[in-house]
């Protein structure tokens, strides 16, 4: 018997099978909408082989058949961040930046972009880190202390006090039920960011560049990557996409146009909810 489509069907992929679907769906913006603030949703810790539980979308916005897509881009403000607002304001779409401190105030240029971000209302500010770890990951990780004093300095110099931070050249999660480090060396320090009252968001997905630090791939290959994460329930949380990439690749005319057609085919599919990191289920917790 063939699968239906909640049950991840085999024989039909997720984008291509609602592109199929009735053109009258209306597709929902929840930047442009009042946060709903229920709790009740089930989290999924994809540590535990045996949670397979989907969980509802607990909003009366969404119905169960749409996907949640988190925008967020790093080491902001950089080279690319006025052509990253472009795109969001021409898809009013909203995103999130995770801002590095010293970026911030790097130029002249720098603090004007800051000043763009602080002041777009499609655009939420989180923490990167105040130096980025120097590049020198390794060394970075070693001394949890200097990691911690490290995201305080850019909490404090940015004004960043909800304390959703992204770690630098690392894919780690700190949440009440999601805890996960790529590299076993940085367990320490992230455990430390977690006990200081960081919420650590990492990513599912990652736009990643070409040698030429632009935008690597055409969109088609990233809707397909998208595709295959919601398929085979590789969300962190179920239904739940963080996507990832860089201001800094997009300083290129190809690169902002795919990242343009990445966003807007998404919007045409009219399956999927746009939301800022801050509304991921339950990261408003207070950290146990």
């Amino acid at each position: 018997m063939t699968k239906t489509f909640a049950e991840k069907s085999r024989n039909t992929t997720f984008l291509g099978m609602f592109a199929l679907m009735s053109a009258t769906s209306i597709l929902f913006h929840s930047c442009n909408q009042e946060k709903d603030k229920k709790e009740s949703e089930k989290i999924i810790s994809k540590n535990d082989p045996t949670a397979k539980i989907v969980p509802k979308i607990d909003d009366e916005n969404v119905t169960s058949d749409k996907r949640v897509i988190y925008l967020t881009f790093d080491d902001g403000p950089n080279r690319g961040t006025e052509n990253l607002l472009k795109i969001l304001h021409k898809r009013n779409i909203c995103a999130t930046a995770f801002l590095v401190g010293k970026h911030a105030y790097g130029s002249k240029k720098q603090k004007e972009d800051l000043e763009l971000l602080r002041q777009d209302q499609l655009v939420e500010l989180a923490n990167h880190s105040f130096t980025h770890a120097h590049n020198k990951y390794t060394d970075f990780y070693k001394n949890p202390m200097a990691v911690v004093q490290d995201f305080d300095a850019a909490k404090d110099s940015l004004k960043l006090y909800d304390k959703i931070a992204r770690t630098p050249g690392r894919n780690i999660w700190r949440l009440n039920n999601i805890t996960v480090t790529d590299l076993k060396s940085s367990t320490e320090a992230a455990n430390s960011l977690k006990k200081a009252g960081y919420k650590v968001i990492g990513w599912d997905l990652e736009w990643k560049p070409s040698n030429k630090m632009a935008l690597k791939g055409n969109h088609e290959a990233m809707l397909k990557k998208v595709d295959s994460i919601f398929f085979n329930d590789l969300e962190k949380t179920s239904r739940h996409l963080v996507f990832l990439t860089h201001d800094q690749y997009l300083t290129d005319t190809d690169s902002v146009n795919e990242l343009d057609l990445f966003i807007e085919k998404l919007q045409k599919t009219n399956r999927f909810v746009f939301r800022k990191i801050s509304e991921y289920p339950k990261i408003n917790e207070v950290l146990n």
